[in-house]
Parts: structure tokens; C-alpha cells; sequence
């Protein structure tokens, strides 16, 4: 079983930001008790920013960008070397590969990643995996590894992602606030209300939360995925998670699982722009799995290019779908509503063909 494991900045360092030694050779023991189980194992690691501050005499994680890219590449290095030695003591070589979007959002770039991954897997190595935060902007804006964990779980073809953070699992409400929260054992679907249980942010050393592991299951369930989200103090967590023995919140895959090209344009790429369409529009490819087509388009919001992936919202301005445009904004724009036989020679007769449109409820 190929097995992908996230763990977050909080459960791995100290309350002052500092690497938490004992915490990593837990990790790293219940990684090699799993890899000792016949199993193959993915690390995706949080933690270089906060492996940086200390070294760096920061006590409060900045908010500038430049400052946190700088402050990552001084803690990647010391994440990375601590954790090659704890394993390289079980007799496990560990190997880093640092990921940025644009390793999801080319297609080539994927394919390119899924190959190395596969091949370190092949090697009997422990790939360790962190974004880049050294020339990343967005990712350390905006998220953490969770998203990154789920893509990879779909990249390397495994049966189970594991994230681990600082609670037992998802609560029925936020146990730091209500003393009566209990634990959700088991999800089916995520659905909206789970989402607005899940909340937001958990620690300052962290920059994910709930809602972003959530986020992380949905994308992993769609990839055919299951999802046990846990504590990272739970002595045998990570063999347990991954041979299904209960711990934490489990989130069931879904048997509708999109096939890998689309589960790219659904999550791996990120959105340029928008189009509204009207009520035909939708029906024609929420019922039918028709193309999208210029005569059903109402409204072109933002700025594209051909190729770019774009959303599709019906009249509400509800994100119904994804694809890939096979116009610019501006193309498009020119066209909004144009039945196909009044289009000009030699134009796109789909916005999105039906091969590069993912539906999405």
C-alpha cells in the first residue's frame, strides 16, 4: 500500500517555534514502522519557516513574503538534515523534493513529478516533500501542505493520505471553544456543513487549520483516496491510519472517483477567470455532459488566455465547473452569446470541450 503522510508545522516544533527533536523521532520511528510493514510511505512536511524563525532570533512569524521565503531557506536544510539522520537510523534513505504550483498546474510539470515520486518509491527511498517556500508566493500566503498532500496522494497513486496535526480528528464544533465538541469517527461525504464546522486557522506556528484538511479530504476523495485525519501525538498513529484500524476522523473515498487528467483541471490548476452562463448552458453539461459552448455564456469575468482554466457559475454566480478555455478573456468576450453557425471561420466552436470540463457539485 502506497501511503502518503502529512504533518504540520504545529506537531513538529516547540511552543517558541523551534524544532521539537522528540516529536520528529516519533515521526520518523512510525514511519519506518510502517515502511517495515511492507508499505510505501510519502512524508509531506510543514515546518521550514518554523524551523527557520529560531536560527534567525524570531520569536513571531512575519508577515512580508521576501521575509518568510528567506526565513524558509534557512529551515528547510535543518528540517531536511534532522530528519534524513533519525531515518537514515533505521536504515532508510530519505530524498527531498520541493514542489510549487507550477509542478501542478503544467501537465508536463505533473507527469514529470509523478515520474520522479515513482521512481524514488521504486528505490525503496522515503520521499520527503515540501513546497518551495524559498520561491513560492501564493502557497505561503495562503495555505499550507494539506492541499499539496492531497495532490500528491493522486500523483503517487496511493490508497490512503494521513494528515496529522495537533487534534484527535474534525469535531462537531471547535473543542478549544465548546467543552461539549465530540469527534466525528467517520465521514461519508464533505458537504457544506462540514466545511462551516470545520472553521479556520489552529496555531500561529501553523498556517493551515481544520478547514484546509477538510479541503484536503474532499480533493483526496475524489481521487478514490481515503483520508484519516489524526493527531500527531497518538502513539502509533501512522501504521494505524494507514492499515484502518480507528483513529481520528476517517473520510470514506468516493466510488465516483474523477479519473487523474480532470482531478488536474478540478484542483491542480488554479482559475484565471470566470464565465457566467445561463440556465441552458447549465443543464447542457451538469445533465447531458455537453461542451460548453459561446451561445450559452452570458458574462466573461477576469483576464485569460487560451488554455487557462476557468470557472463556470450559473446566473447566481454559483461555481458549478471547471475546464480548460479555448479562448482568451478577451476572444471570448467578443463572442458571448453567438449561436455556433455565427461565429467566424476558424474560431473555437467550445469555450470548454466536454474532454476539458470537470463538473463539480
Amino acid at each position: 500500500m502506497i501511503a502518503v503522510v502529512k504533518v504540520g508545522s504545529s506537531s513538529i516544533t516547540g511552543e517558541t517555534g523551534e524544532l521539537d527533536d522528540d516529536a520528529l523521532v516519533k515521526l520518523c520511528n512510525e514511519i519506518a514502522a510502517t515502511r517495515e510493514r511492507g508499505h510505501e510511505v510519502v512524508l509531506v512536511s510543514s515546518g521550514a519557516i518554523a524551523a527557520g524563525m529560531p536560527a534567525l532570533g524570531l520569536t513571531e512569524r512575519p508577515t512580508d513574503v521576501g521575509m518568510l521565503q528567506a526565513i524558509a531557506a534557512v529551515g528547510q536544510p535543518r528540517l531536511m538534515e534532522r530528519m534524513s539522520a533519525i531515518l537514515a537510523g533505521h536504515g532508510l534513505v530519505s530524498g527531498q523534493v520541493l514542489l510549487t504550483a507550477h509542478d501542478f498546474g503544467e501537465r508536463d510539470q505533473y507527469l514529470h513529478a509523478r515520474a520522479t515520486l515513482r521512481r524514488l518509491l521504486d528505490l525503496g527511498v522515503v520521499p520527503v516533500v515540501n513546497e518551495n517556500d524559498t520561491v513560492a508566493d501564493d502557497e505561503i500566503r495562503y495555505g499550507d501542505n494539506d492541499r499539496l498532500a492531497a495532490l500528491v496522494a493522486n500523483l503517487v497513486g496511493a490508497e490512503v493520505l494521513v494528515l496529522l496535526t495537533d487534534t484527535a480528528g474534525l469535531f462537531t464544533a471547535d473543542p478549544r471553544l465548546d467543552s461539549n465538541a465530540s469527534l466525528i469517527e467517520e465521514i461519508v461525504e464533505v458537504d457544506a456543513a462540514l466545511e462551516a464546522v470545520a472553521g479556520g486557522a489552529g496555531t500561529q506556528r501553523g498556517s493551515g487549520g481544520m478547514a484546509s484538511k477538510l479541503a484536503a479530504a474532499k480533493i483526496a476523495a475524489w481521487s478514490g483516496v481515503r483520508v484519516v485525519i489524526a493527531a500527531a501525538g497518538t502513539a502509533g498513529v501512522v501504521l494505524d491510519a494507514v492499515e484502518g484500524r480507528p483513529v481520528g476522523t476517517a473520510v470514506h473515498p468516493r466510488t465516483d472517483r474523477l479519473p487523474s487528467r480532470k482531478l488536474w483541471i478540478a484542483f491542480a490548476r488554479g482559475a484565471r477567470g470566470r464565465v457566467v452562463v445561463d440556465s441552458g448552458a447549465v443543464r447542457a453539461l451538469c445533465e447531458q455532459n455537453r461542451s460548453l459552448l459561446p451561445a450559452g455564456v452570458t458574462r466573461v469575468e477576469g483576464a485569460f488566455e487560451a488554455g487557462d482554466a476557468i470557472e463556470v457559475v450559473d446566473e447566481h454566480g454559483a461555481p458549478f465547473a471547471k475546464g480548460l478555455t479555448r479562448y482568451s478573456s478577451k476572444g471570448l468576450s467578443a463572442v458571448v452569446g453567438r449561436k455556433t453557425k455565427d461565429l467566424a471561420e476558424g474560431s473555437p466552436h467550445e469555450v470548454v470541450h466536454k474532454d476539458d470540463l470537470v463538473v463539480l457539485p
